[in-house]
């Protein structure tokens, strides 16, 4: 099954058009058909993927469970400036990830 087959299918599971998954993940409307023939950037896909509830590596057939994470438990350095953290596939703004960080901090 191709990227844009499991994107589809994962969608129609979900009650969403690819219409309406693009515009969840902050997408232009005819975005994904365009992932037909060609890859998309990671972060947009990543978008995609939490729009949908499942893994990037799910949805580029790595993996046949869509929750599954090939990284485990891979901690990630939230003051890594190339660490992109989203909300509902939207990027978090710098003024919110500053007030996330105190909060994961303690302080």
């Amino acid at each position: 099954m191709t990227l844009f087959e499991r994107i589809k299918t994962t969608a129609k599971k979900r009650g969403y058009s690819l219409s309406k998954v693009s515009e969840k993940a902050g997408l232009g409307a005819k975005t994904i058909y365009k992932w037909k023939k060609q890859t998309p950037k990671t972060e947009t896909l990543q978008a995609v993927a939490n729009v949908l509830g499942v893994s990037v590596d799910y949805l580029l057939g790595n993996t046949d469970n869509p929750n599954s994470d090939n990284a485990g438990d891979k901690k990630i350095d939230i003051e890594d400036e190339h660490v992109i953290m989203t909300y509902q596939g939207k990027p978090i703004p710098k003024e919110d990830m500053e007030i996330i960080k105190r909060l994961l901090r303690g302080k």
